[in-house]
Parts: C-alpha cells; sequence; structure tokens
C-alpha cells in the first residue's frame, strides 16, 4: 500500500481498476483547510494523462510494473519483435505502444519492455545510443556562429540538429529522452 502522501514521480498504484504512474505531483498546506496533494498521473495502459487532488492520507494498492531487459529484433509492419535474452522467444509489440523515441533504436540495441500482469504497454529505449550519420549538409570554413546547427539524418532515419562540424560517416552519441546531440562517439 502507498499513501498520497508519499507520492513521487514515477510511483505506480492501483485507484478504481486503472494502474496509473505519477508523473507530476505537489503537496499543497493552503492558509485555510486541510492539506491536499495535487497530482497529474497517467494511466499506464491507456496513456490518459489526469489531474487530481488526494487527501495525503488516502492508500492505495502498490502496483508492480515488470520492466525487462529484450533485444530489438526486426519490424514487420505495424509489430516490432523483441526477443528475450533468456528464452530467445520473440515477443511482437505493437507499433502504438512505442514511444517517439523509438525512433533512435536499430537492431539489435537492448531495449525495457514494460509490461503489467503479463500485458505488455510501452517500450523504453537505451537512454544514450551511438549512431552513424549518414546524411548532413557540408560546413563551410567561416561558420563559426556560436552553437549553430544544422539539421542530420541519422542511421534510423531520424533527423537531429547537429553542431556544424559535424560530417557524413561520423558517429554520434544522442540523449533519446531529448533527442539532442552529445558528442562525437
Amino acid at each position: 500500500m502507498v499513501s498520497a502522501g508519499d507520492f513521487r514521480n514515477g510511483v505506480t498504484f492501483e485507484e478504481d481498476g486503472n494502474v496509473l504512474q505519477v508523473v507530476e505531483f505537489q503537496h499543497v498546506k493552503p492558509g485555510k483547510g486541510a492539506a491536499f496533494v495535487r497530482t497529474k498521473t497517467k494511466n499506464v495502459l491507456t496513456g490518459a494523462v489526469v489531474e487530481k487532488s488526494y487527501n495525503p492520507t488516502a492508500k492505495f494498492p502498490t502496483a508492480f510494473i515488470e520492466r525487462k531487459d529484450m533485444e530489438y529484433s526486426y519490424s514487420d509492419g505495424d509489430l516490432y519483435y523483441f526477443m528475450d535474452p533468456e528464452s530467445y522467444e520473440l515477443i511482437p509489440v505493437n507499433a502504438s505502444d512505442l514511444p517517439d523515441t523509438f525512433k533512435f533504436v536499430k537492431d539489435g540495441m537492448v531495449c525495457k519492455i514494460l509490461s503489467y500482469k503479463g500485458k505488455i504497454f510501452g517500450v523504453e529505449p537505451p537512454t544514450f545510443v551511438v549512431l552513424q550519420v549518414t546524411k548532413t549538409d557540408p560546413g563551410f570554413k567561416g561558420d563559426t556562429a556560436t552553437n549553430a546547427t544544422k539539421p542530420a539524418t541519422v542511421e534510423t532515419g531520424a533527423e537531429i540538429k547537429v553542431p556544424l562540424f559535424i560530417d557524413e560517416g561520423e558517429m554520434i552519441q544522442i540523449d533519446t529522452r531529448t533527442g539532442e546531440y552529445l558528442s562525437r562517439a
């Protein structure tokens, strides 16, 4: 059991048959009246985000989300297949369950598969990936404006902004949470 007063970002709990994850929380102590916890929760199965206030003493059953490392194998239409490294079983994941950050994942990368009571509801790609730049305009001598960037396409087809000194064929490190260039690899 978890009480509303113990809510933190990432805490998962069950309420009215739904599995909710705390996205944001704020403990509010108004000058008049009782304290309460203002939250923004996400339904992990449907993806719906709801703002709601709770009494800090309210208790909810804790929902245990299973996070398992699996290797991305290939895609076939709207299904993306991940291999369990222990049983070598291929598990299909629907394209609607993949986050926008999945565009940085290539074959063979290890991702975390999120499931609740056997139902897969999400995929977490690795935080940092190293990819090759396949297409970008050349940088010219004299282009030395501070923090100037240009568009570049990486081997997975995703497009990001890179500094002017990056050329085609270079390996770069990308933060998948923000989609930003970090460094040369």
